[in-house]
């Protein structure tokens, strides 16, 4: 019963971080969208956002527009491909197949042997050995791809782990590993700084950084943290740079050696390395680690000059440096600042692209500008044109009106079977104008008084041909001549 409350408490507690995480996607979205004006005006912003944790569902994305990775796929379009089809060093090639199942072993990704993870791994660790022939594969960049591929493809997975090999941790992966050899003497000054107490301790047993801080540099903690405070301190490390890397250090020291009941439990050399490759899982909780590596007082300024102070006593104890690194960017900024993107290297490009089974739509071809002309006329064309409204003339004529005839020339003559129930009679003479085709002295029957008018049985049939259809005019005139008529019987 207990393990069933228990799950279900785990189930709603999962819940509320995805919805609580919603906002944070939500603005993260917003920046990646305009990443080059968040970048130069609120830079700040982003390093507060990214110290809370980038969201999950953007992580692989965002990691890859921190580093640089982005701007430098989209400058070297086709590389990746042009690497991945070349055959490569045989013994590079053998090595790194042996280093591939030690690679999270556990994860769902690099479980199997021959899986797609351990394929991508290969194809991502062996294009670097193309891309860098003369620095060839280091064990510890396989821990690093495996790392960026759990969150992109594989093409921005070798993006990321060019940037972080020549942007972050330049010369790490070199023959002779001149470069970490020299980080560690910093990190064994800054000690000194940050917990003078440890670095006593450090300095009587005879400890050099080399011995502990090997693999924590090397890994970027990958393979020394717990998962979650490893995608914290990546967040960190990716936006502000290898100062990250020497906090994280720092803090894992204070804490294992930074009081007296400690380094009582370590008398000599063996215990205090013993003590530190089995650090205590409470310092190396999510919330205490990012909490304590903020506040360590570490700068930027502050490496760069202890760089320039170690390298005077390499030089004067060790000669000159084998392998000449670029120089070391400190922070997505101080890239950005030295690559400066365009906006196409910017633009965000679907990650998963679907091919529709439908044929692609065949372009519509471009109209010459007569073409044009035709077939809007043709359009205006077609539209529906309404009859005209015939307008009735106004009954009583004006006296500069010329005289109307009694028939419209346009309208056909009347049918002559017709009677004179189906058409009254008509007056011949409008204005004392005759008909047409009708002699001067031969008159119409006239219309009788409406007392006298005879049944409507009793009416012959009209077979006069000559009798045209009445005009507008004419009805409007027998309208009023009835009217008046009926008038005159009222008043009778």
């Amino acid at each position: 019963m207990n393990s069933i409350i228990l799950l279900r408490f785990r189930k709603f507690y999962n819940f509320l971080l995805i919805l609580l995480s919603l906002p944070q996607e939500v603005k993260w979205l917003d920046m990646l969208s305009n990443w080059n004006k968040w970048m130069v005006k609120r830079h700040k912003k982003v390093r507060l956002r990214c110290q809370k944790g980038i969201p999950p569902s953007l992580r692989g994305r965002a990691w890859l527009y921190l580093s640089g990775g982005k701007v430098k796929r989209e400058q070297n379009r086709g590389k990746f491909e042009e690497l991945d089809s070349q055959a490569g060093d045989p013994k590079e090639l053998d090595v790194i197949e042996k280093d591939l199942h030690r690679q999270f072993p556990f994860h769902e990704m690099f479980v199997s042997r021959g899986g797609h993870g351990q394929q991508d791994l290969f194809r991502v660790l062996k294009a670097y050995t193309l891309y860098r022939p003369e620095e060839g594969y280091c064990q510890a960049q396989a821990p690093i791809a495996a790392v960026l591929l759990m969150h992109m493809p594989a093409e921005d997975a070798f993006w990321g782990l060019v940037q972080i090999c020549e942007k972050y941790l330049p010369g790490y992966y070199s023959a002779g590993l001149e470069a970490i050899q020299l980080d560690g003497e910093i990190l064994y000054a800054l000690t000194r700084r940050v917990s003078p107490l440890t670095y006593r301790h450090l300095e009587k047993h005879k400890i050099e950084a080399i011995l502990y801080m090997t693999e924590w540099f090397m890994c970027a903690f990958s393979r020394t943290l717990p998962w979650a405070s490893v995608l914290r301190v990546w967040d960190m490390f990716l936006c502000d740079g290898v100062k990250i890397i020497f906090r994280v250090g720092l803090v894992l020291l204070k804490c294992m050696l930074g009081t007296r009941e400690k380094l009582k439990a370590c008398q000599g050399q063996y215990e205090t390395m013993e003590l530190l490759r089995s650090i205590e899982p409470r310092y190396m909780q999510e919330g205490f680690l990012v909490r304590e590596v903020l506040e360590v007082p570490v700068s930027e300024r502050d490496i760069e000059s202890e760089h320039h102070v170690q390298l005077k006593r390499w030089r004067k104890n060790h000669g000159e440096l084998h392998w000449k690194s670029p120089p070391r960017m400190h922070g997505a900024r101080a890239i950005m600042a030295s690559e400066p993107p365009s906006r196409q290297d910017l633009r965000q490009n679907p990650t998963i692209i679907v091919e529709s089974p439908l044929p692609p739509p065949q372009p519509t071809p471009q109209l010459q500008k007569g073409e044009k002309k035709g077939k809007e006329e043709k359009k205006k064309g077609s539209m529906k044109t309404h009859p005209p409204v015939t307008e009735i003339p106004n009954p009583y004529n004006l006296p500069g009106d010329p005289k109307l005839p009694l028939r419209d020339p346009q309208l056909p003559l009347r049918d002559p079977q017709l009677t004179l129930r189906d058409s009254p009679v008509q007056k011949p003479l409008v204005n004392d104008t005759p008909l047409p085709n009708t002699p001067k002295d031969s008159h119409l029957p006239q219309q009788p008084a409406l007392n006298d008018q005879p049944a409507l049985n009793d009416q012959p049939v009209f077979n006069d041909q000559s009798l045209l259809k009445e005009s507008p005019l004419q009805k409007s005139r027998q309208s009023l001549s009835s009217t008046e008529a009926d008038h005159q019987d009222t008043y009778l």
